[in-house]
């Protein structure tokens, strides 16, 4: 049987090298950001590489859920899919969802919002997707029954392999310490956009130490920061620990 887990996070996580640790495993596929090109098709956001990622990417919706559901590439048993919680726009039907296996990559949002602002002017609370993330997992909650795992980048970087072993444990996958290491460099598998936004990944062998942001929220960010410590607590009480 197919596993396919949506791994729903916000910008400036550890994204990508999630993706890298769960492709490393071997029996994995993986998609990145599926549905970004739609996103940026209905947002006008100036994104890096915005007009090539619309122009290249598949921009519908329908198009998008019909892959994700559908054969998985290579024919392998698992299907790893990348996905930003804000990509999933109000317009976007959420019937196909149910074929998914949803997981949720949080991070505290005072790091987030700092290195958000500095590539998104005026950064919004729905910019961090944590409020997305948050009535996304209550609606998975009232499909199925049951609270979909929960992960922290901070505690992923402090102990990748106790947490990882216990989000696999949480998804019926065998743990594998092939999720710990990777050959650094660009995937095919990676997006049009890698070359704006992966560099620092594109350096990486494995999950970096967790280290404190320095740095102060700019006092124009505490209202949204005090927006994004709601949902992100109500995420955060849910989360696997080592």
């Amino acid at each position: 049987m197919t596993l396919r887990i949506a791994m729903w996070s916000g910008p400036r996580n550890i994204s990508t090298a999630l993706m890298r640790s769960f492709e490393a495993r071997g029996d994995t596929a993986v998609c990145d950001e599926p549905l970004y090109a739609h996103y940026l098709a209905e947002r006008p956001v100036a994104h890096p590489g915005r007009d090539e990622i619309v122009t290249t990417c598949e921009t519908d919706w329908r198009k998008v859920a019909a892959f994700l559901t559908g054969p998985v590439p290579g024919g392998k048993p698992v299907f790893y899919q990348k996905h930003m919680a804000h990509h999933l726009l109000p317009g976007i039907g959420r019937e196909w969802l149910g074929a998914l296996t949803h997981v949720f990559l949080i991070r505290d949002p005072r790091e987030m919002l700092l290195s958000l602002a500095k590539v998104t002017p005026d950064p919004r609370a729905l910019d961090t997707a944590l409020p997305q993330q948050l009535e996304l997992l209550r609606a998975v909650e009232a499909r199925t029954g049951k609270t979909p795992p929960v992960i922290d980048a901070r505690d992923v970087l402090l102990d990748p392999r106790a947490v990882l072993a216990k989000l696999c444990a949480a998804l019926g996958l065998e743990w594998r310490e092939a999720m710990l290491a990777w050959p650094p460099g660009r995937r095919a598998t990676d997006g049009v956009w890698a070359k704006h936004w992966y560099a620092e990944v594109e350096k990486s062998t494995g999950f970096e130490s967790w280290r404190p942001r320095p740095g102060e929220l700019p006092p124009a960010l505490a209202r949204v920061h005090e927006e994004c410590l709601v949902p992100y607590r109500a995420l955060h009480a849910l989360r696997i620990t080592a």
